[in-house]
Parts: structure tokens; C-alpha cells; sequence
């Protein structure tokens, strides 16, 4: 099996980026509303600018980021897109090697070296994502870069999803993200809101992490259970009244499931690569892993 060409990975990531944003995801930005001094123009262009850099064909997973970051910040001006690089750099490499994606990925997370984790971190402190705080050990603003990116993620795993996914080999894309997909298919569901179920799924399932950081686990826990009454509803009616009037309430509260947000755009991206590789197949069987989910998934 031949890997992917940048140009086909770099098409797959624009359009999840696009697909992403043109989906009513409630308290975070998209085409029905803005919102938290953002705009969807800064999304469209984030994805353009970064999207070289992402598919930069053979560079280190902690180049793309970083380098996809400061040309997103010189374009911008704002984090825009920090998470979806941290989750997508790694699928974009792994789509490159012409091995079978899951397993490519795998050796990705576990071959990191120090510049990786030099590159990151500069990456997140140039982005200076909202509601970062400090660590005891490996925390970001220290000079001192960990040897070990890996050890780095799994210090803030705990509290943070995506760095949760850098030691679980992106388990929850597997768990959650393509099942979801999976499901919105069989319910007849397309583009917008099967994206929008793939939202809700992530939000419902698990406490967003960037709520956490900003306004505690608790109310990141309370989100999650409003979340879940939210997947009650029958998207096929397309229910724009009801799911705005949730967004207009969580963004009043400041809340912004933004972690929810970059992990739908990675099982997009995921999903789309795994077409490209003709291993279409894995999103429908991944559904076994949702039985073998941690349980400590549900911490921020």
C-alpha cells in the first residue's frame, strides 16, 4: 500500500476543517453564529495558511506544528487552530508511510525525539492557549524542555484530552469519533449534522477540556450532561431554533467546548485519509473499540 501525496493529505484537512465550521456546534464557532471574538473567516483562513505546513512531506510531527502555529499567528493573530494541529500533524505524517494508518500512527507517538518536544512546546507558547496555568513538572513556560515529548503528554493527560491522546494512540478517535460517524451515516444523516452528531458525540462523552481549563471540571462535567440531553434531538429535522438557543446560552457563559471542536476536525481528517488509503473499512469496525474505552476518559 502507497502512502498518501501532500497534496491529497492537505485537501483532506481543508475540507474537515471547512466541514467542521459549516456544522451548528453549540458554544463554539461555526457558520450559523461567531462567537468568543472569533469568526469563521479566522477559521477558513487558519486552515488555509496552515495547511502547507501540516503536509510538509517528510518533516518531524513537532516542525508542522510549530511552524503551522506561526504562520497561523502572523495571519490571524489569535489561536485559532493549536489542537487541531497537536491532533492532526500526527494522522498527516502517518498517512505518508504507506503503512496501515493506525499502526503508522502508533509508531509516530512513540518515535518522538527532543525536538519534537522543543517544537511543541515553542508551538503552545507561541499560541498561548486561554486557560493553560501551570505544571509542576513540564510545564511550558519552563526553559527546560523535557527530553521526552511522550512523558510531557502524559504528565498533562489527566487534565487534557489531547494530550491524553498522544499517550492512548488517539484512542477516542477510534472510541468515539468514527463510530459516531458511523452512526449518523446509518441514520441518514449527512453533512452538516452528521458533523454536528460527531460533535455532541465528543461533547456528551467526554467533559471538554478547554472548558475545564477555563472555568473548572465541574462545570465541564455539568456541560457534558446538558450535552447529552442535546442528543435527544432528531438532527434530521435539522433543529437550528432549538441547538442556536443552546449556543446563544453556552457563549453567554463564556463556554466554548473548543476541545470537542479539534477533536471533530481530526476523526474528519481521520476518517477522509482512511478513504484515501482504502482502508474505508476501519471506521465501521473501529466501533468494537468503543467497548474497550478507558473509563478515566471522563476526565478533563
Amino acid at each position: 500500500m502507497s502512502g498518501l501525496d501532500p497534496g491529497t493529505i492537505a485537501e483532506a484537512y481543508r475540507a474537515s476543517c471547512r466541514d467542521e465550521l459549516d456544522a451548528l456546534k453549540p458554544g463554539n464557532v461555526h457558520a450559523f453564529a461567531d462567537g468568543h471574538r472569533m469568526a469563521v473567516a479566522d477559521f477558513v483562513a487558519s486552515a488555509e495558511i496552515s495547511a502547507p505546513h501540516l503536509t510538509d512531506a517528510g518533516a518531524p510531527v513537532g516542525r508542522r506544528v510549530l511552524r503551522a502555529v506561526e504562520a497561523t499567528m502572523e495571519r490571524v493573530g489569535q489561536n485559532t487552530n493549536l489542537g487541531i494541529l497537536l491532533l492532526c500533524a500526527p494522522l498527516a505524517k502517518a498517512a505518508e508511510t504507506g503503512r496501515p494508518l493506525r499502526l503508522a500512527l502508533q509508531a509516530e507517538l512513540d518515535g518522538f525525539d527532543e525536538q519534537d518536544a522543543r517544537d511543541v512546546f515553542a508551538a503552545i507558547r507561541r499560541a498561548n492557549p486561554g486557560g493553560l496555568g501551570r505544571a509542576e513538572r513540564h510545564d511550558v513556560t519552563d526553559p527546560a524542555v523535557p527530553l521526552s515529548l511522550r512523558a510531557a503528554m502524559a504528565e498533562a493527560a489527566p487534565r487534557d484530552a489531547i494530550a491524553r491522546a498522544y499517550v492512548t494512540g488517539f484512542a477516542d478517535l477510534f472510541a468515539i469519533g468514527l463510530p459516531a460517524l458511523t452512526s449518523a451515516a446509518a441514520r441518514g444523516l449527512a453533512p452538516p449534522w452528521s458533523t454536528t452528531a460527531l460533535f455532541l458525540a465528543y461533547l456528551a462523552q467526554v467533559p471538554d477540556s478547554h472548558v475545564a481549563r477555563k472555568h473548572g471540571p465541574e462545570r465541564a462535567e455539568a456541560l457534558r450532561i446538558e450535552a447529552e440531553a442535546l442528543l435527544s434531538l432528531d438532527l434530521a429535522q435539522a433543529p437550528v431554533t432549538v441547538l442556536l438557543a443552546q449556543d446563544t446560552a453556552w457563549k453567554a457563559a463564556r463556554l466554548n467546548p473548543g476541545t470537542s471542536a479539534d477533536f471533530t476536525v481530526a476523526t474528519l481528517f481521520l476518517a477522509r485519509l482512511l478513504g484515501g488509503l482504502g482502508e474505508a473499512d476501519a471506521t465501521a469496525a473501529s466501533g468494537n473499540d468503543a467497548k474497550k474505552a478507558d473509563a478515566d476518559r471522563r476526565f478533563s
